[in-house]
């Protein structure tokens, strides 16, 4: 068993701080503070105000982001529903639109983001989005979410990128980024 798997069973056991971990393998906090952000940038833990905490199954889904494993901000999610029920929660509408292209689209029965300005909810398909602005509140290139044309045509204005309805906003990001970069969508 290796070290993060080893500090993994540890914290289901009980240890909750990063000093019972060190001593538990007589390493000195800095080692065990690197193993810890390895496995919080996996999203296996939660590190709060010094204590260390599993992260649950349903927090994983919901609560992180299916593309990049950033916290979602429900300000920002956006949600696919897929027959059957299931959700795949992303933390913006960059990661939304990827995801997009890694799902089976035949399976998805509705998308559900919102307004970037009212925060109300929008259907995901019927949006108007502005991809490559110069603005990012989450993910790189980013891409923000419209209800109204003409609120979209504003924002682009004052902070540049181009705007698409859903199926262009998903090759426009396609093509914004890296060429081969392959995104993996934990469900």
């Amino acid at each position: 068993m290796n070290r993060k798997e080893e500090i993994l069973r540890l914290i289901e056991e009980g240890y909750t701080t990063a000093k019972e971990l060190a001593r538990y393998f007589d390493v000195s906090l800095m080692t065990i503070y690197r193993t810890l952000r390895e496995l919080e940038e996996e999203g296996k833990i939660i590190r709060r105000h010094g204590t260390i905490e599993l992260k649950k199954e349903e927090e994983l889904k919901e609560n992180t982001c299916a593309v990049c494993g950033k916290d979602v901000d429900l300000r920002l999610a956006f949600i696919y529903i897929l027959k059957g029920g299931k959700k795949v929660h992303t933390c913006c509408a960059h990661c939304g639109l990827i995801a997009y292209r890694t799902l089976n689209s035949d399976k998805v029965e509705m998308a559900i983001t919102r307004d970037f300005i009212s925060c109300n909810p929008v259907n995901a398909f019927a949006a108007v989005y502005v991809v490559g602005s110069s603005v990012s509140p989450c993910c790189n290139p980013p891409a923000f979410v419209f209800a109204e044309k003409e609120t979209a045509e504003k924002f682009a204005k004052g902070f540049g990128g181009y705007i698409t309805d859903f199926s262009e906003a998903v090759v426009k990001m396609e093509e914004l980024m890296k060429k081969g970069q392959r995104v993996d969508i934990n469900i």
